[in-house]
């Protein structure tokens, strides 16, 4: 199994990428890496490894850089040169933690999309209180939707959470502002019966608050308001941090109590960090592509890539591809 990874993306690129990579390459026998990036960079991190190979890339898609035009600029960047060598072949899948405008573009452009998907999703795996997680999209990746596209994300997620997450038919949950079937919008209520035709266990509506309570295993929803919950929970789980923080540094005692919780503290900041779960997939395209977090560090990396290796071992790509065409052809 041969993947590709992108070296130069994220904020604490190329170090704690390739330290990730090299903890997956102990983890896992059965893997390959490509490594794209700029060769003088990465030069005092690398040490020799019989299943990793180095591909010097002069160019690199930055943060700031415009997605679509950067792809199409900028060919030798990593980024560029990991997607193209998923659609030559060479690799059977690729993980980026750098501008996730820019790997969506190249996600759709150069690695492209499984025939009968009309618009690939970002969906990452958000945590929750009983530490099980549930994978919601569209996550950003489209900013409006169809109620059809709907039913394709709820297709494609629960494929990805039995295949990858191991869950046994996973509930699906349509993101709303009431659990009533009529609540809504036009698109939610134009999708709630198209669900519940659709291949899926479907639970009906959720509502936010209860998200990381764990009510459903998949929850779909268009991208606008899939990256706005997305950034509320990320948000609102750091300030929370950070007001507990300036509680137990407020005097001398709290500062024992800090002392003596630190590990209890830790533990569930982690509980509460989606990058625990690996990355964002963008589901949808002819290969596994996986968005890391941006602030990606050793660990996390690691579980972008393990997550990889498990979508290409259960064929998630092949999975989303003949379900959609069943479904297609029962529609016609």
């Amino acid at each position: 199994m041969k993947i590709a990874v992108d070296a130069m993306g994220g904020d604490n690129a190329p170090k704690e990428i390739i330290a990730g990579v090299y903890k997956a390459l102990d983890e896992f026998s059965d893997i390959e890496i490509q490594l794209y990036g700029h060769q003088e960079k990465m030069q005092e991190f690398l040490k020799e490894h019989e299943r990793l190979t180095i591909v010097h890339c002069e160019e690199v898609i930055e943060s700031e850089d415009d997605p679509v035009r950067s792809v199409r600029r900028k060919k030798d960047a990593s980024m560029v040169r990991m997607a193209q060598a998923v659609k030559d072949g060479q690799a059977d899948a690729c993980v980026s933690a750098g501008n996730t405008g820019a790997l969506m573009s190249a996600g759709l452009f150069v690695v492209g999309r499984i025939d009968g998907v009309d618009r690939p999703a970002l969906a990452p795996t958000l945590p929750t209180i009983d530490g099980k997680g549930f994978v919601m999209l569209d996550m950003g990746a489209n900013a409006e939707a169809r109620p059809e596209h709907l039913v394709q994300y709820a297709i494609m997620g629960s494929i990805y959470a039995e295949k990858v997450r191991g869950i046994k038919n996973p509930t699906v949950g349509l993101l709303n502002i009431g659990t009533e079937e009529k609540k809504g919008n036009d698109l939610t209520k134009a999708a709630f019966p198209l669900l519940k035709e659709a291949p899926v266990n479907f639970i009906g509506n959720v509502e936010s608050r209860d998200l990381l309570n764990g009510v459903a295993d998949v929850v779909v929803t268009d991208g606008f308001t899939g990256n706005m919950v997305l950034k509320t929970i990320e948000g609102t789980a750091m300030n929370v941090f950070s007001m507990i923080k300036d509680v137990f540094m407020s005097s001398a005692k709290t500062k024992v109590a800090a002392f003596l919780v630190k590990d209890n503290i830790k533990g569930l900041k982690g509980m509460l960090d989606y990058s625990e779960y690996g990355g964002a997939g963008l589901f949808g395209l002819k290969a596994p592509v996986i968005k890391a977090h941006g602030s990606s560090n050793a660990t996390a990396l690691f579980n972008a890539i393990r997550q990889t290796r498990t979508m290409v071992e259960y064929d998630v790509t092949g999975t989303i591809y003949s379900t959609l065409k069943k479904e297609t052809v029962h529609e016609d």
